[in-house]
């Protein structure tokens, strides 16, 4: 076994697995694309569910992949052990119905015991099985592993809810006695040690999962399908010979930083371990287009800036030290990763200003303590310490830090209790994050080629050469099926409506449609044209609005989500400023701008290497194969399968109607395009008109001196938003005037005419019925009658259609508090207050006149 860096490591994997007829898949986005079970990419198989479940055919039924990935579920154990990471790297090899269990585990042998790879010895690698799969112990024996070395254990198999499961083998190297002298119990009995190092994970998956069913009567897939995942960081650890996985080549570069900027030698310390691997994490996330906010994901990153930051208190940094860190790791990882380095000046820019704000957030956590010792005295609550870490992201360990410089205690067990029962809280929350969908084996076994002939034609006499529940498929369609975004297209076939077009696993179109049709059946295949042309014109639009926002805010806005119909197109992306009025009219004057200019719009088929070197954007989680499609606008270079314009000047007008922010640092943009503008203008601001609707039908009944309000829209323009908007809020603001001038008479009428509410005979001692007089007007008229009639006790009474009010005031000789009590309880009410001045209320008034005279009474 000779020393390899983590790079030779993945080159080796994938030269390795491509040599054995396997395609290499580029490492996804951390944030998952169309994927809401999803918070992070978290395995290397993640991104292909879609080829495990059957609903997509993958380019190759033979996969490999680096694909980088978070997991936070265990926060709070990174630094504490040797392999604990929030951001790591999964190796990972597929077979999508290829090759099985024979053939995956002769090829994991050969990989891992080959000299021409990574040459481990034999005798230090250990196998374990799940106790009912004798073929795969039975397959590692025959390979020369001795039989003490293939162990059964009871947790190997994998399924998480109903889909594809199986069971699976795992491979662990033997670090020898130094690091633990007991020997295999520590595999059999899964016992935590730094001996016996997990590296690799092979599960076959050759079952479907079935809530209600045993493991013995799952149905067998279909299709039987392999999925590995190998942790880089353990391999690293393994073959450069560390203790941790800290001291490898992955994270000592950035330790060494750490050590330098701190004046702090390395020697294990817990802090340097957190940092560096929150920093990798921060970096990566960031320049995918993940923001810090204070919800979702973004909270997560929030909190690992901000346990890196207490962290890196504990090596005496006081000031922002993190984003000094982001060089360090594109350094390591910049090779690999390219767009590191393109992301990097916004990842310093973000990290900088989060570590900012945390300094104040700590500075305003140390008041919020010195109150709650205050308060609390010798133990600060449990409840206390939680709310000053989930409300102002204050750690715990700083919450005892400063306690123990007050000389105070924390109840820590308090709040561990609220801090699981958050967790637990989010647990329920929280979606399966590895559930598949279950196979469906007639669309798996549907292989009939069927050819999409609708970018040229929107007309076709086609056969029908698939019958499914679902609907039908044609041999040859001009129906555009749902994918990048753009929903399917509308129209007919004989003279049935099709009301949505789905891709099978091998491409072909599926018709969802009702009626009756036959195998072989001749049909005429016909596409909505205005609805496909209303589609083009937005799509096409699309690709102008994400461009623009490029130019606007720079190459880290990445499309976090879209959908184009022929009503609109819908966009989400991702910033980590706010996005202002102005920025979404100059978004709009750019795309119409570039609409103006008639731009050809020219689309080819090329070479993705080709593609790339035009500066063609890919996204994220979307299958490209060796030859694709590209959207060439001039101004914006896309590749895309989706339908579009011929030229720009076709859009007609572009307009945007509605613009917000969706959290975690994504905003999402709704815009129209040409005929459809001023009708979904008018859509847009409906619940504004509404409103106006409502404020003059306060005008006409109260206010006969104002004007009624009128709103007309002009632009067609996001402008129309801006201007109803701004329009909403005078008229709000007029209403308001007027019924506060309204409500300012009325009282002073009550307050100047206060004699007349005084029956004759009133004594010091008086209590004193009002009608339908609101609070506000009741406050200021208690004191006013307690002053005229020089009153020791005056109870004000106060009633309503459904409701009463009572107020109490005295020279505090009869306690005012206790006399609204005892009349309150008297008529099923509530309330109470001071000695000399109370209040309380019922709105059950059917006894009110009796308790007013046993009251009286009592006075």
């Amino acid at each position: 076994m000779r020393y390899m860096s983590s790079q030779e490591i993945r080159e080796t994997w994938l030269r390795f697995f491509e040599n054995k007829g396997h395609h290499i898949v580029d490492s996804a986005s951390l944030i998952p694309i169309n994927d809401p079970t999803l918070l992070w990419v978290n395995a290397g198989v993640a991104p292909l569910k879609k080829y495990f479940d059957g609903s997509e055919k993958p380019v190759s039924d033979r996969l490999v992949n680096v694909q980088k990935c978070i997991r936070t579920n265990d926060i709070d154990n990174v630094g504490r052990t040797a392999r604990h990471h929030t951001f790591f790297e999964m190796l990972g090899n597929f077979s999508i119905g290829d090759y099985f269990k024979n053939e995956a585990i002769e090829m994991g042998f050969e990989l891992l015991t080959s000299p021409e790879y990574f040459g481990f010895p034999v005798d230090k690698l250990v196998f374990t099985y799940y106790p009912d799969d004798l073929d795969a112990k039975n397959k590692w024996i025959s390979l020369g592993v001795s039989e003490e070395k293939v162990i059964p254990v009871e947790g190997n198999f994998w399924e998480i809810g109903e889909g594809p499961s199986g069971p699976n083998t795992e491979i662990f190297f033997d670090r020898g006695e130094k690091y633990d002298s007991r020997g295999l119990e520590l595999v059999e009995q899964d016992l935590e040690n730094d001996r016996y190092i997990e590296i690799w994970n092979i599960v076959f998956s050759m079952y479907n999962a079935k809530d209600g069913l045993k493991r013995i009567d799952y149905p067998e897939l279909p299709n039987k399908n392999i999925d590995t995942g190998a942790g880089l960081e353990r391999f690293a650890c393994v073959i450069q010979g560390t203790e941790t996985n800290f001291e490898t080549d992955l994270f000592l570069p950035i330790i060494q930083v750490i050590e330098s900027l701190s004046g702090v030698k390395y020697d294990g310390q817990m802090a340097f371990k957190v940092i560096a691997d929150h920093i990798k994490t921060l970096v990566f996330s960031i320049t995918d287009g993940a923001m810090l906010s204070n919800e979702g994901r973004g909270y997560v990153l929030r909190r690992i800036l901000r346990r890196a930051v207490k962290y890196g208190r504990n090596l005496g940094f006081k000031k922002p030290f993190l984003h000094l860190l982001v060089d360090s790791v594109v350094s390591v990882m910049g090779e690999f990763y390219p767009n590191l380095k393109d992301g990097s000046s916004i990842a310093k820019k973000i990290i900088l200003k989060e570590e900012e704000q945390f300094l104040l957030t700590i500075a305003d956590g140390e008041k919020h303590i010195e109150e709650a010792i205050k308060k609390e005295g010798n133990v600060i609550s449990g409840k206390t310490a939680f709310m000053l870490y989930d409300t102002y992201g204050f750690p715990i360990e700083l919450t005892l830090e400063y306690a123990e410089e007050h000389g105070v205690k924390v109840d820590v067990d308090g709040f561990n209790v609220a801090l699981e029962e958050q967790k637990e809280r989010s647990r329920s929350a929280r979606s399966d994050v590895s559930s598949m969908g279950s196979q469906k084996e007639e669309f798996l076994n549907f292989e009939e080629k069927s050819e999409f002939i609708g970018y040229d034609n929107l007309t076709s006499n086609s056969k029908v050469i698939g019958i499914f529940d679902e609907g039908i498929v044609l041999d040859k369609t001009p129906f555009y099926a749902t994918s990048g975004g753009q929903v399917g297209d509308q129209g007919l076939i004989d003279n049935v409506k099709v009301s949505n077009v789905i891709k099978l696993p091998h491409g072909q179109h599926l018709h969802v449609i009702e009626g009756s049709f036959t195998l072989g059946q001749s049909v005429t295949a016909s596409v909505n044209k205005e609805v496909r042309e209303k589609t083009e014109k937005n799509h096409s639009a699309t690709h102008l609005l994400h461009q623009a926002l490029k130019d606007i805010y720079g190459t880290h806005v990445v499309q976090q989500g879209s959908l184009v119909n022929d009503k609109y197109l819908r966009f989400d992306f991702n910033h980590y400023e706010n996005v202002s009025d102005l920025d979404i009219l100059e978004l709009e004057r750019i795309v119409n701008a570039k609409i103006n200019d008639n731009l050809a719009i020219v689309i080819k088929e090329m070479p993705i290497d080709e593609a790339k070197k035009l500066g063609a954007m890919a996204l994220f989680g979307e299958k490209y194969g060796d030859l694709v499609r590209v959207v060439n606008m001039d101004y914006s270079i896309e590749l895309c399968g989706g339908t579009h314009t011929s030229s720009t000047n076709s859009i007609g007008k572009f307009a945007i109607i509605s613009f917000e922010s969706t959290g975690s640092g994504i905003y999402r943009i709704t815009a129209t395009t040409g005929s459809n503008i001023e009708t979904e203008i008018k859509v847009a601001t409906k619940h504004i008109s509404d409103e106006l609707e409502q404020l003059n039908s306060k005008v006409k009944e109260n206010f006969k001196d104002l004007e009624l309000f009128e709103l007309t829209l002009n632009t067609n323009s996001y402008q129309d938003i801006i201007n109803a908007r701004k329009y909403l809020v005078e008229a709000r603001a007029k209403v308001h005037d007027a019924e506060k001038a309204l409500k300012d008479s009325y009282t002073k009428d009550i307050i100047a005419n206060a004699d007349s509410l005084i029956p004759e005979g009133t004594t010091s001692k008086a209590i004193i019925e009002t009608k339908n007089i609101d609070n506000n007007t009741l406050k200021q008229l208690v004191d006013v009658l307690y002053d005229k009639i020089k009153a020791e006790t005056l109870l004000l009474v106060n009633v309503d259609e459904s409701s009463a009010t009572f107020i109490a005031k005295t020279d505090g000789k009869t306690h005012a508090g206790n006399l609204i009590k005892s009349l309150t309880s008297k008529v099923n009410g509530s309330g109470g207050g001071r000695p000399n001045l109370a209040q309380g209320g019922t709105k059950d008034l059917t006894n009110l006149d009796e308790a007013l005279i046993l009251i009286k009474e009592e006075l």
